[in-house]
């Protein structure tokens, strides 16, 4: 490389690493190492203070909630606040046309109106221990080893160094690769297993702009929920019981109601999902330029049908709200990273930061490095086609109508019904399938279903390269004459997947007859067919060429922190606990777009469209706003909503605490602005921002809208702005 262009891709480097400064997914056992960076920031607290295994800390009220999202505990009776759509799933489940809490939305008069949420958990981080020394030294020398057997030795490994964890304890733990399997940490974890719903707004509050707002600043979204974690009398978890209590946290978060200002400290705590930012530019160039563009138009066929429904029907609306909002979120997600990543030049930056890594490795004899990008090139080449059959074959089947995925469940009682009888267990397996179909179908509307599966299928097929798609999709062709539709409608007339009484009818049959019936059943023959081409022609190859992909990745990585050591490396988020910090403010994104850093109530007005599925507003709610009757939460006559931060987060961040400078709770984070969705690949610090509900908002709304101030007598309340406190490190009250 010329000593011009070397010099200028230094500079590039250098400004990353200034203009970065507030990037970043901490492990919070590295916290102390950037502690004097945090105060100089604004902390007034101590890395202590927010993580400890000898004391009660902050990451005592942090609560990994449903295993995909952030909650956090803000009384000593073991109430815990998320995201509205956190909750969502829960609440839907609770729904019915008689009991809308979804529409209406819901709240316990007392603890004996709470309701129970098989399979809802909320686990807690007991401590985190680096370990990758001792996983490493186990290793050896793993060049020779393919990586499948690598992770097998790892998973080995893992295993005995959790069971030494945990022994004689009622713990959980595991051990999580970092950095492409360049370091490992062990976690310890707590999970309980009773947690009731408390309280939901509306959907008019909670979801307030729908699929209009998803993404957007200005923001008025109520989005929170309130849940209550129940343990055995021992405050241990236990099974969902009468007999249980609330849970007693050994920290609760106060709440500090004196608002925030533009330009406040403010951190976030919370199990962020997934982050990119080492890809290579070859994986930059298949997300941006062929996996985002498809999968969009993917979703978009399929939500023009839904979005139609739902408008049609309130029964429809409750039966597919909750798959609509999942279809929905990362559909405008993909859309806004596609733009913000061609924005950001960040292909064009990647190939930078490879040309001078191999310049590096040129100059330091390194050839094991020099050979890595050419290699990882090479693979890409291969990947393209067999990840753009697994991406499509999870929109399609996962995404897509589900009786596909529905039919899947049938296979063991369809395939295997010698064995089952012989093993005494087809009647048992068949009881187990039967107590499920009533669930199945609450939700379920055929004529939506077989109306997704025609949008869907020209694209799919349009997409996939031929050799890898179900064999079956010929019928298209040789039987129907190139028309999709009719062979959707074919199948929808014959099979008995879409009919709760004749599937019923069918499970009740002697297990050979039904056996026979559903191996022949279309629906069934269709997914059995999109399954195993998937299992066998896709899924293999995916893997290996994916395997080869993570050992160079490794190496990579490995190599960029080896010649670059004053570069900060932060491990990619893996839905663990991570620290992220910033400050209140603002953004402009684009040239003549200037964002404040606040919403009020006075915007919720402005939006208001009467009837409008995603802009009503609640009667009591206009009245409140009509007569200014805030109570203590508003400010100057106005009703504090939303704000943004330069908070770096992702999925799995929603639901996380955003707390201020003495480490109480100010903001609910949800989201992030559409100019920030690139952020899991590249964060820009001038345009990233995440969305919060301001906590004053959601007392207001617990306290002055639902009238429930019995919840907000649990919790301890702050009124004392941070800068009214004496300057310097203070220390954190333990509030239990």
């Amino acid at each position: 490389m010329p000593a011009s262009i070397r010099l200028l891709a230094t500079v590039l480097v250098l400004l990353a690493r200034t203009a970065f400064a507030h990037e970043g997914m901490w492990i919070p056992t590295l916290l102390k190492s950037i502690e004097g960076d945090l105060h100089t920031a604004g902390l007034r607290i101590t890395a202590d203070d927010i993580y400890s295994i000898n004391h009660g800390s902050i990451k005592d009220a942090i609560v990994h909630f449903g295993g995909g999202c952030t909650a956090e505990v803000i009384s000593t009776q073991g109430l815990i606040l998320t995201n509205h759509h956190c909750g969502f799933s829960a609440i839907q489940e609770q729904s019915s046309l008689e009991h809308d809490y979804l529409k209406n939305g819901f709240w316990a008069r007392d603890k004996a109106a709470e309701l129970r949420n098989p399979g809802l958990t909320a686990t807690f981080i007991i401590r985190m221990e680096d370990v990758s020394e001792r996983v490493l030294n186990e290793l050896g020398a793993t060049k020779d080893m393919s990586e499948a057997q690598r992770r097998e030795a790892v998973t080995r490994i893992g295993e005995a160094i959790a069971q030494e964890a945990i022994a004689n304890t009622h713990y959980q733990a595991v051990v999580r690769p970092f950095n492409y399997g360049n370091s490992y940490y062990l976690i310890l974890t707590e999970t309980f297993r009773d947690v009731r719903l408390v309280g939901a707004p509306p959907s008019s509050i909670g979801k307030f702009g729908g699929d209009t707002d998803n993404w957007m600043w200005p923001r008025h979204t109520g989005d929170f929920s309130m849940f209550r974690i129940y343990a055995g009398p021992d405050n241990k978890p236990a099974d969902a019981s009468d007999s249980n209590v609330p849970f007693v946290p050994r920290h609760a978060l106060p709440i500090n109601i004196a608002g925030v200002q533009e330009g406040d400290f403010a951190m976030i705590f919370g199990f962020p999902g997934s982050t990119q930012r080492y890809l290579s530019s070859y994986a930059v160039d298949y997300i941006q330029h062929t996996a985002d563009p498809l999968r969009i138009k993917m979703r978009a066929a399929s939500l023009e049908v839904i979005d139609a429904a739902m408008r049609n029907s309130d029964r429809t609306r409750i039966q597919y709200a909750d798959k609509q909002a999942s279809i929905s979120n990362a559909y405008k997600k993909w859309i806004g990273e596609v733009r913000g990543l061609k924005e950001l030049r960040t292909l064009e930056q990647k190939r930078e930061q490879e040309a001078l890594f191999t310049d590096r490795a040129l100059e330091r004899g390194r050839t094991d490095l020099q050979a890595v990008l050419p290699a990882l090139k090479d693979l890409y080449a291969q990947y393209v086609p067999l990840a753009i059959a697994r991406d499509l074959f999870v929109e399609m089947v996962y995404y897509g109508p589900e009786v596909l995925r529905f039919a899947d469940g049938f296979r063991e009682l369809a395939e295997e019904q010698v064995k089952l009888e012989a093993d005494g267990k087809f009647e048992a397996k068949a009881a187990e399938r039967l107590r499920a179909v009533p669930g199945f179908f609450k939700d379920f509307d055929a004529g939506v279903d077989q109306r997704v599966f025609k949008a869907l299928l020209p694209i799919y097929r349009a997409s996939v390269p031929e050799n890898v798609q179900p064999a079956l999709l010929k019928e298209i062709d040789t039987r129907f004459n190139g028309k999709s539709d009719a062979w959707v409608d074919d199948l929808y007339a014959r099979s008995i997947l879409v009919s709760e009484s004749r599937l019923t009818a069918a499970l009740k049959l002697k297990p050979k007859k039904f056996a026979k019936v559903m191996r022949n059943d279309p629906v069934y023959k269709v997914s059995r067919n999109f399954f195993r081409t998937f299992l066998e022609q896709i899924r293999p190859q995916h893997a290996v060429i994916g395997d080869r992909i993570e050992t160079a990745m490794r190496t990579y990585v490995k190599g960029m922190m080896e010649m670059d050591p004053g570069r900060t490396f932060w491990p990619d988020a893996n839905s663990t606990l991570r620290l992220s910090y910033g400050k209140v403010e603002g953004s402009q994104p684009r040239d003549g777009v200037v964002f404040g850093a606040f919403s009020t109530l006075d915007g919720i007005m402005e939006k208001y469209v009467p009837g409008d599925v995603e802009f009503d507003v609640p009667e009591r709610l206009r009245a409140l706003h009509t007569t200014k009757d805030y109570g203590e939460y508003g400010v100057n006559g106005t009703m504090p909503v939303c704000f943004t931060s330069s908070l770096h987060t992702t999925g799995g961040n929603s639901g996380s605490p955003v707390l201020n400078a003495r480490g109480e709770l100010i903001g609910l984070n949800f989201d992030r602005t559409w100019e920030s969705t690139m952020s899991d690949i590249q964060f820009d610090p001038d345009k990233c921002r995440n969305i919060s509900v301001d906590l004053r908002y959601v007392l207001f709304i617990v306290d002055k809208f639902a009238g429930a101030r019995h919840l907000v007598d649990e919790m301890r309340i702050v009124r004392e702005p941070v800068e009214a406190s004496l300057p310097g490190v203070i220390q954190l009250p333990i509030h239990r």
